[in-house]
Parts: structure tokens; sequence; C-alpha cells
């Protein structure tokens, strides 16, 4: 009898083979077999996309078996809560450019899903690593302009001009 010669490759797609059906068998923990899975969508949701009559599109009547649903809410993410307030958003500073007195306090607030950071070209106010929803302030006590970037993601710029 001769002996059979096997590739590494054929082997590991045989052995991977084996153990996926395997897996598929069961469900492997509590849920009955016939359980449903639930999907949550990046919104939170079990609903992909905008819904129809929900806040993103008012105007758009309720489609039969889409009763009681609502789009998530919407943030105002790229109107600045207050006048000395730098909101960042779609990976931009918004406004890029902000005029204040001195002596004023200027707060950023990421609302991007990525961390991001204040960092001046001069240096003098540098913040931590910004998680979504993290705020830093700081306050400009003399007249110029400090430019700054996003060191993480340094195509993001950003002025404050202060005045006297």
């Amino acid at each position: 009898m001769r002996p059979i010669h096997i590739s590494r490759a054929t082997a590991c797609a045989a052995a991977a083979a084996a153990l996926l059906s395997v897996s598929a068998c069961g469900s492997g923990g509590d849920a009955p077999d016939n359980a449903t899975p639930t999907i949550v969508f990046a919104s939170g949701t079990d609903t992909p996309g905008m819904v129809p009559g929900g806040t993103s599109m008012p105007d758009m009547p309720d489609m039969p078996g889409m009763t009681g649903m609502t789009a998530p809410a919407s943030t105002a993410a790229s109107v600045p809560t207050g006048p000395n307030d730098v909101i960042i958003t779609n990976f931009a500073f918004a406004p890029a450019t902000l005029t204040v007195t001195a002596g004023t306090t200027v707060t950023w607030t990421n609302r991007d899903e990525e961390p991001h950071n204040v960092s001046p070209a001069a240096g003098g106010f540098t913040s931590p690593n910004l998680g979504t929803g993290a705020t830093y302030t700081f306050t400009f006590t003399t007249a110029g302009s400090f430019t700054y970037v996003c060191s993480i993601h340094p195509f993001m710029h950003g002025t404050v001009v202060v005045t006297a």
C-alpha cells in the first residue's frame, strides 16, 4: 500500500472545515437552538440607517411593519455650545479660528468616535488624548495668535486669536 501525502495547506483547510462544521452543530450557550440573533447597529438601535417618520425623516410616512420605531436622537455635534467652545467633529476643529479676549477660558470637546488632542505649534498648552465626549480647557492670558493641531491627526488645524 502506498502512503498518502497531503500538503500542509490541505491539512489545515480540512481541520478548519471540520472545526466550523462542529461549531455549527450546537448553539454553544444557553440560548435555545431556535433563538433569533439580535443585531445592534452602530446607531445603538436594531434598525439600520434612517427610520421613516423618525426625527431624521419627519416628512416620510411610517411604512407597514415599521411602526413604533424611531431614529436615534441627533446631536448638534458641529455646533459649539458656547461662544468660547471648540467642537472636534468629523476630524476637524469647529470653529477653525476662534477669537477671544485675554483671560478667556476655551473649551475643546471631542464629538468624534476617535481620540484627538490639542497640541500647539509653539508650546504653552497641550491636552491629553481626548476620547469621545471628553473636554479640555485652557485659559489664554496673553494676546497673540495660537495655532494648534491634533498630533494624532496632523491634518487637523485650528487657531485661537487672543486680543488684549
